[in-house]
């Protein structure tokens, strides 16, 4: 008889394969080198503090370590855009991680420059979601990435590409991270007319470079672990954080396919409502008692924002029961439908005053159960309180000016920026007053918040000599925001709005006729 031989155990991907990880780390340093000395346009690194950007950070750092200082012709600028509401233990070791960078290249004679980029005031999370009421992000309304991530290391990129006529994005990307991401990889190295370098489809005049495109999860670790930190941040902690985000606590160095790995890791805002469940936050909890303290952050965005569900019913259930706290008016006043119902606009007031009210508790909370390295921390700042604040006093006509009640309820503490916000002259207990009386006429707050917002803006103007141009279009709005004053009378007025519209354009003929246009345009 004869034996059958057992199937030979399936290698895993490995970009070290032909050459041994020691030569192809030095062939990549040389080649990282040539690259560098080629020209004089300056460099730009992405840094997360993840794996993937320590590894090209680290790969970078060590190919120009190797030549002369004489030769560092241009300066190499690492940003790590920090959203501000980042998982905290990864935001503490990207903060320790940048000025641990600072001293070590000034030590070494190093050309990198560290930078730790921030989103403007009125882009950030709590200033667009307590302030402007917008939303919980959702794919269909996705306003936090661009803002948050987007927008800050586009500036800086664009700031060097104006000084300098170009520059060099070096990014830890890998083509074995997802099929999407292989095939962008390729679609741009193929449209880059200068070798190792790939076009930008977002950026006029910027090359990008990705060292470390070829490399499997595993190459990453296996690198990280057999190749010192150069600026003095153990690589071995990193991974320590790697495993503690991940949900059983096992983080091997994969050998074989049959092995799980923690590569797969992330780490993301805290507040992030693109998911099902923060999983590496969840997981640093569960296996590390001394990481307890970051449940309220945990709770707060399974309480107040969550409207994401693996379960379809749930989902809607979650998303129907979100509908009933934001108003029916869109931002500016305006009418919305869709499949016959009304699209639901801002978060309305009381909601919004609910949630600053629970971060400011769970910041409490985090400060008070946390360790000595956040008992400082800021889930929210006082800059970003006091933009709230403008956005309800100036913008939404929110008179009371509540913040500060607000702040001193939930912390117990005298808020730190007591100036008037709204100097209309009008004491808590004339807008209580004003509000009675308003309800005598109209049972719902609408008519108040109108009321009180025509107030308001003419205050705003009554110190001018000449009326702002924008004066009597303020006034328009506020009114025409006013008309319904339930969301029953609103929605059949929108809709039937809306069927008489699809009615003209329906039986309109391929051009328009000139009565056509002058209909539209009366319904609209």
């Amino acid at each position: 008889m004869v034996k059958m031989s057992e199937s030979p155990k399936k290698q895993r991907k490995t970009a070290f394969r032909e050459l041994g990880i020691k030569q192809h780390v030095e062939n990549l340093e040389e080649q990282t080198r040539q690259l560098y000395l080629s020209d004089e346009i300056p460099w730009v690194i992405g840094y997360s503090g993840g794996k993937d950007s320590t590894a090209t950070l680290q790969l970078i750092w060590s190919a120009l370590s190797k030549l002369s200082p004489k030769d560092h012709i241009k300066p190499v600028h690492v940003i790590s855009t920090d959203t501000l509401v980042e998982n905290p233990v990864v935001a503490l070791w990207v903060e320790k991680s940048l000025s641990k960078m600072r001293a070590a290249s000034g030590e070494q004679s190093m050309p990198i420059k560290p930078h730790r980029l921030t989103p403007e005031v009125k882009d950030r999370f709590w200033v667009n979601l307590i302030g402007r009421g917008y939303p919980a992000p959702r794919p269909k309304f996705r306003w936090c990435t661009e803002r948050l991530k987007i927008s800050p290391s586009n500036k800086f990129i664009s700031e060097t590409v104006q000084q300098n006529g170009e520059a060099i994005l070096v990014l830890g990307t890998r083509k074995s991270e997802s099929a999407a991401r292989a095939s962008n990889m390729k679609q741009y190295e193929s449209k880059s007319t200068r070798d190792l370098l790939s076009s930008n489809k977002e950026l006029d005049r910027v090359w990008v470079y990705t060292p470390i495109a070829e490399w499997q999860n595993d190459d990453v670790w296996q690198y990280l672990t057999q190749f010192e930190n150069p600026w003095g941040f153990p690589n071995e902690d990193l991974f320590g954080m790697y495993q503690g985000a991940t949900e059983d606590g096992e983080c091997p160095l994969v050998v074989d396919t049959s092995t799980p790995s923690c590569g797969d890791s992330r780490f993301g805002c805290h507040v992030c409502t693109m998911v099902n469940e923060d999983k590496s936050l969840s997981a640093m909890i569960q296996n590390d008692v001394e990481k307890e303290w970051m449940l309220p952050l945990l709770e707060f965005r399974s309480n107040w924002i969550n409207i994401n569900d693996a379960d379809p019913e749930k989902k809607k259930q979650k998303i129907d029961e979100e509908r009933k706290h934001r108003d029916f008016r869109r931002m500016n006043g305006s009418l919305t439908v869709f499949n016959g119902r009304l699209v639901h606009g801002p978060y309305k007031a009381y909601y919004r005053e609910n949630m600053l009210r629970a971060v400011l508790e769970a910041q409490m909370a985090v400060r008070e159960i946390g360790p000595d390295s956040v008992k400082d921390l800021e889930v929210i700042s006082l800059e970003e309180l006091e933009e709230i604040r403008r956005i309800w006093v100036v913008e939404k006509h929110e008179i009371e000016d509540r913040l500060p009640v607000v702040y001193e309820e939930a912390t117990g503490q005298k808020y730190p920026a007591r100036r008037n916000m709204s100097d209309l002259g009008l004491s808590q207990e004339d807008l209580t007053l004003l509000k009675e009386i308003c309800q005598e006429v109209d049972d719902s707050e609408i008519h108040y918040e109108v009321v009180r917002a025509l107030l308001h803006i003419e205050h705003q103007n009554r110190t001018m000599v000449k009326r702002n141009k924008g004066f009597f279009k303020n006034l328009e709005k506020v009114l025409e925001s006013g008309v319904f004053s339930n969301e029953a009378d609103a929605q059949d007025y929108a809709v039937s709005k809306q069927s008489k519209k699809d009615d003209i354009i329906a039986s309109a003929s391929d051009e328009f006729s000139q009565s056509d246009y002058i209909q539209l345009k009366e319904i609209s």
